[in-house]
């Protein structure tokens, strides 16, 4: 064995080892943050935590369902808002934008993707908090609307720009015009990225909490309306983290738990979408 076979070698050994020891780490934190959820508020997740509302303060016991509720109706207006547009943007790029307007929107969107999302809440909070002198649903799904235009815009483009150009060329051979083609062609092909680029966005923006506390703001009550104060399950992590009762910091981390498990979930859907993309194109 040479000296430079013997160094390539050692190379070669070093760097693996390095990998191999930081995705351990990747892992690691995972593991260590969900059996820390787990260990602190396991005993916390039972039936009544899922289906009561908060008891009265200084009380113990109650549960999360008008946060989990909450956040279901946020999201869901969040998708109402930020799905059409983001989609709508990435065909527009993917099919119609000449060079310099899709430089212009790519570099809006990777701006607006990297802006605080404290400072999303700020905007909302003026757009629509202050014009009905009342925090709410709308203002917290707007500001979860927003932050979700830009994922699913870029997302989504790069899944349209995939679908083989082939497939194009045919319908439009076929007298199909170029708005039925990209209807009935291209994003039917794409729609597997496509709805990964949305579950993505959902996930993301699933956790935020500063947005939600200039706008949503949080309620111990149901919320039967779109225009009141609306619990959700990350501002009832943050209330119960740093309120002042051991239940509190419990039923914190039950519900971070729970809001984590989610999470996963929505990611494993996606992977799981994205293979089975993935093998339809082979």
């Amino acid at each position: 064995m040479t000296l430079r076979s013997a160094w390539r070698k050692s190379l070669n050994f070093v760097m693996l080892s390095l990998t191999g020891v930081c995705a351990l780490i990747t892992v690691s934190v995972l593991i260590v943050i969900l059996g820390y959820l787990a260990w602190n508020g396991g005993t916390s997740l039972h039936w009544s935590f899922f289906t009561n509302l908060p008891a009265p303060v200084g009380e113990t016991g109650g549960g999360i369902a008008n946060a989990i509720v909450g956040s279901a109706k946020l999201l869901l207006l969040a998708a109402v808002i930020g799905i059409p547009i983001g989609l709508l943007g990435a065909i527009y790029l993917a099919e119609y934008a000449s060079p310099l307007p899709a430089f212009v929107i790519r570099y809006s969107a990777d701006l607006l993707n990297g802006v605080p999302s404290i400072v999303i809440g700020i905007f909302a909070w003026t757009i629509v908090v202050v014009p009905m002198h009342s925090f709410s649903a709308l203002a917290g799904g707007f500001a979860l609307g927003v932050m979700m235009v830009p994922i699913i815009l870029r997302s989504s483009e790069e899944f349209l720009r995939t679908v083989p150009r082939s497939l194009r060329e045919g319908a439009m051979a076929l007298g199909t015009s170029k708005w039925r083609t990209i209807a009935t062609v291209v994003v039917p092909a794409a729609s597997g990225g496509i709805l990964t680029a949305i579950l993505l966005s959902l996930s993301r923006v699933a956790g935020e909490t500063a947005p939600l506390l200039f706008t949503a703001f949080g309620d111990r009550f149901w919320n039967h309306g779109w225009k009141e104060p609306i619990a959700s399950l990350p501002v009832v992590i943050y209330t119960y983290a740093v309120g002042p009762y051991d239940d509190w910091h419990r039923q914190a981390w039950a519900a971070g738990l729970v809001l984590l498990g989610l999470v996963l979930v929505t990611n494993l859907v996606c992977r799981g979408l994205l293979s089975r993309q993935a093998t339809q194109q082979r």
